[in-house]
């Protein structure tokens, strides 16, 4: 009998590691993005480092420099913006209430995203790409949501403008900008509004 061959302890740990890297990365930017929303973009590393439980020579291996973590980041939430919406969709009881929670997400993701943009102020070869990026992820989204809340409504008053992904995005964040500095004013419920706007008197025709 040709006896097995013994897994050696180096070859044991790479196995264990397969996909590791991507998995750790993952969680360091989670930990950035919620340090980025508590204490802003200019956070210590040494902040983000604690609460993503590594050393600071970890984040600076993965991002020599802060507007690599911060560009990082800022896609890191659009990708996880962008994965909620099918989520969603499939998870909740109504195509509406996914749409709704998922405007949700987006309003609690711009409060982030618009100090990362502060931060990016300057380059504006990598804020137009960033840009680009926001708007080929998010708007098939929300549009596809969009357009499945309505077909669950069924036909509407006809007559009325269409309100398309693009459009509705654009709205939110417009809305989301006078939250800025006023604790009186509320954007989830201004956009939750918008939604319902969206949604009502709506024809395709």
């Amino acid at each position: 009998m040709t006896p097995e061959p013994i897994e050696r302890p180096a070859e044991a740990e790479a196995t264990r590691r397969v996909g590791r890297p991507r998995r750790d990365q993952h969680e360091l930017l989670a930990a950035a993005a919620a340090v980025f929303v508590e204490h802003g973009v200019d956070a210590p590393v040494r902040v983000i480092a604690a609460r993503a439980g590594v050393g600071m020579g970890t984040i600076y291996r993965h991002f020599p420099t802060r507007a690599e973590l911060v560009v990082a980041v800022y896609r890191h939430q659009v990708e996880a913006c962008a994965e909620a919406g099918p989520r969603l969709l499939a998870e909740s009881a109504t195509a509406e209430a996914a749409l709704r929670a998922w405007v949700a997400l987006f309003v609690e993701f711009l409060v982030t995203k618009h100090g990362l943009a502060g931060a990016l102020r300057g380059d504006n070869a990598g804020s137009d790409a960033l840009h680009g990026y926001f708007v080929d992820r998010l708007v098939p989204v929300c549009g596809s949501l969009l357009d499945a809340a309505r077909a669950e409504r069924g036909p509407s008053s006809a007559g009325q403008p269409v309100v398309n992904g693009y459009s509705l995005l654009k709205g939110i964040g417009n809305l989301c900008i006078g939250a800025a500095g006023d604790s009186d004013y509320d954007a989830d419920q201004l956009v939750q509004a918008l939604v319902s706007g969206a949604l009502a008197g709506i024809s395709s025709t």
